[in-house]
């Protein structure tokens, strides 16, 4: 579905990426930006991907328990058809959407829309994880967010998984990743 871009000089949109590892406070930052524009009576949607079902299968919900009503979606293009007449568009764990997100992000910023974005950065292995690269390069502001890392108290930016598993994806909590700095995530279960 291709949206009509705003050239009316009207209003802009702009897109917004909240990024970094697990425990960082990425879905914290998204439902604070999102609980400002309510207040603001900005017409809203919040997405998030169906496959994230770990805390509720609708509302997405941060590690505080802050929790904000969204719409799961199987894939990106349902968000240009459900982000009809919006002033704000929320997409949490956009790592987990298919590669049109990237368009989707760019055609709903085109019709006027400010959209904010939060998604890992990389996934356990430190690679760049899905669309968040392409997203985080098209973005108009960037926040990278860290956690602290659990063996030594610095900066982390890795989501260590304690588990063994070669999958991508593994959906889980504490019980299969933790935060780490590069050098503790390095040495792995060595400390």
């Amino acid at each position: 579905m291709f949206i009509e871009p705003n050239f009316s000089g009207e209003r802009r949109g702009w897109i917004e990426v909240i990024c970094g590892s697990m425990f960082s406070g990425k879905t914290e930052e998204l439902i604070r930006r999102l609980k400002r524009v309510a207040i603001a009576n900005l017409k809203t949607e919040i997405f998030k991907p169906s496959v994230d079902v770990r805390f509720d299968e609708v509302k997405i919900v941060s590690h505080d328990e802050n929790k904000i009503q969204s719409t799961p979606v199987n894939n990106s293009q349902t968000i240009l058809m459900l982000a009809q007449d919006v002033d704000v568009v929320g997409i949490d764990e956009a790592q987990f959407f298919d590669d049109e997100i990237v368009k989707v992000c760019e055609q709903l910023a085109l019709k006027g829309i400010r959209v904010i974005v939060a998604g890992l950065d990389m996934d356990y292995k430190g690679n760049p994880f899905g669309q968040m690269p392409r997203l985080l390069a098209i973005a108009d502001y960037i926040t990278k967010l860290h956690a602290i890392c659990v063996k030594c108290g610095n900066i982390a930016n890795v989501s260590y998984r304690k588990v063994s598993g070669d999958a991508q994806v593994m959906l889980g909590e504490k019980d299969i990743y933790e935060p780490r700095c590069r050098v503790c995530a390095a040495l792995g279960n060595s400390i």
